[in-house]
């Protein structure tokens, strides 16, 4: 079988349409998981050919990632595609990001936003930075943007893996237990509609920063 795409969604009814119609163009089965949003985001997608997972509180990101897993995994996909509902990467990118990752053979190909860092503000171009030099030095991972939640995982990946995380971390801990896993990881340059997406994101610089550093020393 083919593969999907999975967008997690936390109040992102300003924003989520016109990702999910622009995803829709590449002909892959889409799945938005609304992470309990308190706004009309499961309604703004209402008239759109979308399955949908509603979550009946937030429960964080990473939760929503593992909704989306599951459905994937039960619904026989070979893999599946991530990306945010905030409108930071471009949807038109997600069938060469999945083409690329099935004849590649990778089992986490991401899309990177390398080239944008100096783009980004304080601490969140600086962690982006970082956290590449971290993943290469200690693990020999030639990737350039371990952050990027615009990716494409095997389903192959996925059964193989428990997840523990709830957060933005979950990202970091599939790198990391990839890498401990022996699974194949990549990355393929795709520049984001916007590179510095703190005005529409729901990420806490200080608190998730700091829960994605500890995840890589955990499972490093």
């Amino acid at each position: 079988m083919g593969y999907c795409i999975i967008i997690p969604a936390y109040n992102a009814s300003s924003t989520l349409y016109a990702v999910a119609a622009e995803a829709l163009r590449c002909g892959a089965p889409l799945l938005v998981v609304d992470d309990g949003s308190t706004d009309a985001t499961a309604q703004s997608v209402a008239g759109l050919p979308v399955n949908l997972i509603r979550h009946d509180r937030n429960r964080g990101k990473g939760c929503a990632l593992r909704s989306g897993f599951d459905w994937m995994l039960l619904h026989g996909f070979t893999g599946g595609v991530t990306l945010d509902a905030d409108g930071q990467h471009d949807p038109s990118a997600i069938a060469l990001l999945a083409a690329t990752a099935r004849r590649d053979e990778v089992d986490i190909l991401i899309a990177s936003r390398s080239v944008q860092f100096h783009q980004m503000a304080g601490l969140r171009s600086w962690w982006n930075q970082f956290g590449v030099w971290c993943m290469r030095k200690k693990t020999g991972f030639e990737i350039t943007d371990s952050q990027s939640g615009f990716r494409y995982y095997s389903s192959r990946l996925l059964r193989d893996l428990e997840l523990d995380a709830v957060g933005y971390d979950l990202e970091m801990e599939i790198l990391m237990k990839a890498w401990r896993g022996g699974f194949r990881i990549a990355s393929l340059p795709v520049a984001a509609l916007v590179a510095d997406g703190r005005s529409t994101s729901h990420f806490r610089p200080v608190r998730d920063t700091w829960n994605i550093c500890m995840t890589f020393l955990r499972y490093y």
